[in-house]
């Protein structure tokens, strides 16, 4: 293990169309840093020839090659806590494998480690993403930021670079859904950010929807924060007291003026106003709930088929 200074974790799942071009910009960017290094592809239960071309690739490069194979699909997440626990090196970095992130930017993060930092994130300079996802992207970044004080300028972007102590941290929990960039930065004593360049997708489609970053950011907030249900109930109780008010200035109302048939669209819109934060409350607090019922159930967070690696490797 001593022996590797550096672990490259790839999540691969349909990525059929875009990995020989991976390879081919991946391996020789890291034969010019001039380290001992391994790749470990992790194959989230494609259902395309990635397991083939992964097995394949394994077979050309056995020395700095590894590859994990799910038996399902269990999410990029879980794939990186997978390449976490099955990497050996002494500083690990993690990089999607459309191509976005170019591996010729992995020299920055590790140089940036070099001055003594643990937790190296990075900034992309010029996304090239749709401008939806820029929106929403920065909308999910100021929203975590003030809710769970955790400061990441750009918190979309795979290509970050941990050090052994953090990954050995990451590894002793057992959380079953967690943000992990954000479960590192809690870990980490001297975190740094870098910028770095963003290209378009290589080959494919983007497999994170609007509803995933929505899942995710869920995740991210109810998985470092309590801040949410506290926000909740203070607008609980604002909405009590303006309720009680508006109950009170009703019944003055009625004994100067008399009834009022007029004024009944009003408590109709008023009753639905209550009746949408009362389902969302139920909602939020059904995140946290389920949260807990995930994690007491003890299930594996994921299985793993095979594992391709040279034996005679140590």
């Amino acid at each position: 293990m001593n022996s590797i200074e550096l672990s490259v974790i790839v999540p691969v799942y349909n990525e059929e169309q875009g990995l020989h071009t991976l390879f081919d910009r991946l391996y020789p960017a890291l034969d010019r840093l001039g380290i001992s290094y391994e790749i470990v592809f992790i194959n989230d239960g494609s259902r395309d020839r990635s397991p083939a071309i992964l097995r394949e690739q394994f077979q050309k490069r056995p020395d700095v090659t590894r590859v994990v194979l799910f038996n399902g699909n269990f999410g990029q997440h879980m794939a990186i806590m997978a390449g976490f626990e099955n990497c050996r090196g002494k500083r690990v970095v993690t990089l999607d494998a459309d191509l976005q992130n170019p591996p010729e930017e992995i020299g920055k993060l590790l140089a940036k480690m070099d001055e003594g930092y643990d937790y190296i994130g990075s900034i992309r300079k010029q996304r090239s993403d749709s401008w939806w996802r820029h929106v929403a992207s920065r909308a999910m970044n100021r929203m975590r930021e003030r809710i769970t004080r955790i400061k990441m300028t750009d918190q979309g972007c795979m290509l970050r670079a941990y050090s052994r102590d953090i990954i050995d941290a990451i590894n002793s929990c057992r959380e079953v859904n967690t943000f992990i960039p954000a479960l590192a930065y809690t870990f980490a004593q001297r975190p740094a950010e870098v910028a770095v360049e963003h290209e378009e997708r290589a080959e494919g489609e983007s497999k994170y929807s609007l509803y995933s970053l929505i899942r995710l950011n869920f995740d991210l907030m109810t998985g470092f924060s309590v801040v949410p249900l506290q926000m909740f109930s203070l607008v609980g109780i604002a909405v009590s007291i303006l309720s009680a008010l508006f109950v009170v200035y009703l019944f003055i109302r009625r004994l100067i003026v008399g009834p009022e048939a007029e004024g009944l669209f009003t408590l109709f819109a008023i009753a639905f106003f209550l009746i949408g934060i009362t389902l969302f409350g139920i909602g939020l607090l059904g995140e946290y709930v389920g949260r807990v019922y995930q994690q007491v159930r003890h299930r594996p967070r994921y299985l793993v088929q095979a594992i391709l690696e040279n034996d005679n490797r140590t």
